[in-house]
């Protein structure tokens, strides 16, 4: 079926993908290449929490996290239906019982979180919404170009000014000394709802911070050195992402940039992981 969305139509043209100032050289943010872009439409924000309640209420679909029976949440606390999985992440807990409707493995979504971003969806389950809206997930360098808005080589969907702790909160990124405390100045510790501050050029919200985006792209890089190619063997599979989350801080994943990028496996579900559609024209 075609679903109706609220959308906005993006020019083509040439678009920029990566940047030449990489903060993060082995995720290959760079070098700043130019594309041809086709135009196309996209969603002005995450797909919500109501948005996928209609898709599951249509279809009867089960998400991979409700068949594995657990998803990962952040969560720093120790709690007996959750078990951190890396040393180096202990945040990180796999968490029985997780899933888009209990997005902490406990309490069941409420009315207020109805226009959050869905999360707990993996690429698989991104795939499937988007073939019941007629639509598909976006190019990494249609994510860039949209997410661009029109103003060329920027660092943010908002321009070059870098955020604040405090003065300056343009987007849902995490503020004080991550993980152990997050002071939430600009308003949200977890999710904030899908339509929230200010825009970019072309009328996109949050394209940055809140949460992290599937894309329809393989992650991939260019293997020349053994770290290199250690890298590209554990990225094998694995699909791009783009924008960052509410977890983002710069002391930790300085990924609330355009260029920024991580990949996960299509099959993974996190509590900062969502999407939005884009329709051809």
């Amino acid at each position: 079926m075609q679903a109706e969305f609220n959308t906005v139509d993006i020019p083509g043209g040439q678009g920029f993908l990566g940047t030449n100032t990489p903060h993060i050289p082995s995720d290959e943010e760079g070098p700043l290449r130019e594309n041809e872009i086709t135009p196309f439409r996209m969603m002005r924000t995450a797909v919500t929490n109501r948005m996928f309640c209609e898709f599951v209420e249509a279809t009867q679909y089960k998400t991979e996290a409700e068949h594995f029976g657990w998803s990962f949440v952040f969560n720093t606390e120790n709690t007996l239906n959750a078990q951190s999985v890396s040393a180096d992440a202990p945040w990180w807990k796999q968490t029985q019982g997780a899933y888009w409707q209990k997005p902490d493995g406990v309490q069941l979504l409420d009315d207020a979180l109805e226009h959050h971003p869905v999360v707990h969806v993996s690429w698989n389950d991104a795939n499937a919404y988007a073939r019941w809206a007629g639509g598909r997930l976006p190019l990494e360098r249609e994510w860039e170009h949209a997410a661009r808005g029109g103003q060329g080589d920027i660092p943010f969907p908002w321009g070059s000014a870098e955020p604040a702790e405090i003065s300056f909160t343009p987007c849902n990124i995490w503020q004080g000394s991550f993980p152990q405390h997050n002071s939430a100045a600009d308003g949200y510790k977890m999710t904030a709802p899908a339509e929230s501050y200010e825009p970019n050029a072309f009328g996109l919200f949050n394209m940055c911070g809140n949460v992290w985006e599937w894309t329809a792209q393989s992650y991939k890089v260019r293997a020349h050195s053994s770290q290199a190619r250690a890298f590209k063997k554990r990225m094998r599979g694995t699909k791009v992402l783009k924008g960052g989350s509410f977890l983002c801080h710069r002391s930790y994943c300085y990924r609330y940039r355009i260029a920024a990028r991580t990949g996960n496996t299509p099959d993974s579900t996190t509590s900062h992981q969502g999407f939005r559609l884009v329709f051809d024209m």
